[in-house]
């Protein structure tokens, strides 16, 4: 009404944005009878009918409920395509960042620790706070010491005494404390073939499409696995595991950096 824009035009634009948003149904309430949830798509809403050159979305979607912030995605998603707009989204949801984003910048405490494509920073994460940060569950981090015996393959060895498989690259920190990160879905339950680890199962979490295990190795090491598929092993089972060592990262000890192992 300020700008003089044409009743139609107002009722044809905010009609488009509130059924966007799932608001439609809502437009005769006053913001006392709208949820947290609504009042903050109400303020999207209000960011989109002025037509910015830029927006600036600061956890948009924190208030609203899991099945919402979904749809939610897709939403702000197909806005951006339609409209074409440059959009900052600030999160602290890296699920939100991954799924949505053209470009990704990690910040700690006001500096940029990466920046890049979402399956970048998933593939090749620029030190173990990214690797920590991108990936639900987190990359699994176990600390030890890099050894090449008799020449032969190298492998990490942990003070629990656990050793595990690297790639050949990795032959050139042979005697440097690192840190070895893999992923969750990276991890094999084994059925104690060669080369395989052995560890207590601690927790077992059927979700349908994946089974979260937790290992235990010692009285601290834990780590996180999601399988595919079902499996028969039971809480304090010991079983054999294995890391795709295609997979593995290696990480500095002192500087956190990731140290080059896939080439």
């Amino acid at each position: 009404k300020l700008a003089k824009r044409p009743k139609a035009e107002i009722d044809r634009i905010v009609g488009e944005i509130a059924h966007s948003l799932a608001l439609d149904t809502l437009l005769d309430r006053y913001p006392r009878q709208l949820s947290g949830g609504q009042r903050q798509r109400v303020a999207m809403g209000r960011a989109i009918v002025r037509q910015p050159q830029v927006f600036l979305f600061d956890e948009p979607l924190s208030n609203l409920d899991a099945k919402l912030r979904v749809q939610m995605r897709a939403e702000i998603k197909a806005l951006h395509r339609r409209l074409g707009t440059t959009m900052v989204y600030v999160t602290h949801d890296q699920i939100e960042a991954m799924t949505m984003a053209d470009r990704i910048v990690v910040m700690r405490d006001g500096v940029v620790e990466q920046m890049g494509e979402a399956l970048e920073l998933y593939d090749r994460p620029r030190n173990v706070f990214v690797a920590g940060f991108i990936g639900s569950p987190a990359m699994n981090f176990v600390p030890g010491r890099v050894e090449s015996p008799d020449g032969g393959a190298p492998v990490l060895r942990t003070p629990e005494g656990l050793v595990l498989a690297l790639p050949e690259a990795a032959r050139r920190w042979a005697g440097q404390d690192c840190t070895y990160g893999v992923r969750p879905e990276d991890i094999a339950l084994g059925g104690g073939g060669a080369g395989e680890a052995s560890a207590v199962v601690r927790s077992i979490e059927p979700t349908g499409p994946e089974t979260h295990v937790v290992l235990g190795i010692g009285e601290t090491l834990r780590l996180n696995c999601v399988l595919r598929e079902r499996t028969q092993a039971r809480v304090d089972d010991r079983v054999g595991f294995l890391p795709d060592v295609r997979k593995v990262h290696l990480f500095d000890t002192r500087t956190g950096l990731r140290l080059p192992v896939d080439a």
